[in-house]
């Protein structure tokens, strides 16, 4: 099968790495230099009606949509009025993800247990309705900002601060919800709109520092897969993705592609954070190399309305990402840091989420610079493995988190 990726980050390189060694043929388009070792980068516009133009010329069977902008701008939508299976939602659809006002109150119609929360688009409204509120609040900003418009404020003056900085874009909302307390947990499901099979649980580490202090990042590290109890995952199946998925359909915009649940475990039951429309982002680089069986044919049938849960398996064994992030992230990145990766064993890979090569020397070139992933039998052996990876590579300034891992005891990583 031809493969048409689109995107150039981590998750992409998870996703190209999947399909290369599932036998495919694998073409990317704008890529890595770590996605050139193993498909065709396509130089292209990155508008949808080019991307599609594309598709169609290199005669690919399937379309994946890796970032939530492209959804957003319709690629979905171009490939599918060409003819072209593209695996996403539409950009109807990705509303789900693009506008977190809209996703709150579209929880709240369908019943879907999440934060109480209120939306607002004017400023001094968002500023009268804080002075009610108790500490900790969420501030979120309800446009696409890549995982890092989120501000957990503990104080009047971080929460006002936060919501200025939002209403200084034109036409911002925000969303401010109760804080939730608990474990955290990606779900993620790929679904063709009605049939879905959820990947193993993970669990991301969203802030900078360790202790889950510092500013919201996209992401510094991951744990695959997350000790879910089985009342929880059964309440996250039946009470979160199959009515959100209904839902959608309900209100005529199917969704197809991976839905993505971030998950709160409170103590009143999983309640849902926010969703995503694509493959979470260092989700992918932890869940793909599980994966046992085709992506790219799951993709294909997804988009023909045919997938199979059944015929979606995944590895029993365990995985875990550790983020390489360059000086200054989440801020103002350095970038042009040379960088030096060594060669990984069995089960281990790195993976390019920002990094360009320039005169033949690599360098990094974005905020979370490279996912260093191992899979191994046991959560504790993978990250061990992981962690002894990362201290190889040579990039000088990377900041990383040492406690991935570390919320779920000792006991859960030797399982």
């Amino acid at each position: 099968m031809k493969v048409l990726v689109i995107g150039g980050g981590g998750r992409e390189h998870a996703i190209v790495h999947t399909c290369a060694r599932q036998g495919h043929t694998v073409l990317c388009t704008p890529g890595n230099p770590g996605i050139a070792t193993l498909a065709r980068i396509l130089d292209s516009p990155q508008d949808a009606d080019s991307l599609a133009e594309l598709a169609v010329r290199e005669a690919a069977d399937v379309v994946i949509v890796g970032p939530e902008g492209y959804l957003a701008a319709g690629v979905v939508d171009a490939c599918t009025a060409r003819g072209v299976p593209a695996f996403g939602p539409t950009r109807a659809a990705s509303r789900l993800e693009g506008d977190k006002g809209w996703s709150k109150a579209f929880m709240l119609r369908h019943g879907i247990p999440t934060a109480q929360h209120a939306t607002f688009s004017d400023l001094d409204a968002a500023l009268a309705y804080m002075d009610s509120q108790s500490m900790p609040t969420v501030i979120k900003d309800a446009a696409l900002r890549a995982g890092k418009g989120v501000t957990i404020a503990h104080s009047q003056d971080e929460a006002g601060a936060a919501l200025k900085e939002i209403f200084s874009a034109p036409d911002a909302c925000a969303v401010i919800e109760d804080f939730m307390t608990g474990q955290e947990v990606s779900v993620l499901a790929l679904t063709d709109g009605e049939h879905f099979a959820l990947t193993p649980p993970s669990q991301d580490h969203k802030t900078i520092y360790a202790g889950d202090t510092g500013p919201m990042t996209g992401g510094m590290g991951v744990i695959c897969p997350f000790p879910l109890s089985a009342t929880d995952l059964e309440v996250i199946e039946t009470g979160v993705i199959a009515p959100t998925l209904a839902g959608m359909r309900a209100e005529g915009m199917p969704f197809q592609g991976v839905l993505y649940a971030g998950l709160m475990l409170t103590p009143d039951g999983p309640k849902v954070v926010e969703f995503n429309a694509r493959f979470g982002d260092p989700e992918a680089e932890a869940v793909l190399p599980l994966l046992q069986s085709d992506l790219a044919q799951h993709c294909l049938d997804a988009a023909r309305g045919e997938l199979d849960p059944e015929s979606i398996r995944f590895s029993d064994e365990s995985s875990a990402v550790i983020i390489l992030a360059a000086p200054g992230y989440p801020g103002d990145p350095v970038r042009g840091v040379p960088l030096g990766l060594p060669d990984g064993g069995d089960g281990e890979i790195i993976f390019h989420a920002g990094t360009r090569e320039v005169g033949g020397q690599l360098q990094s070139s974005g905020g979370r610079v490279l996912a260093v992933t191992a899979v191994a039998p046991t959560l504790n052996t993978a990250l061990t493995r992981a962690y002894a990876l990362a201290d190889r590579v040579d990039f000088a300034g990377a900041q990383l988190r040492r406690d991935i891992g570390g919320r779920i005891g000792a006991r859960a990583l030797d399982e």
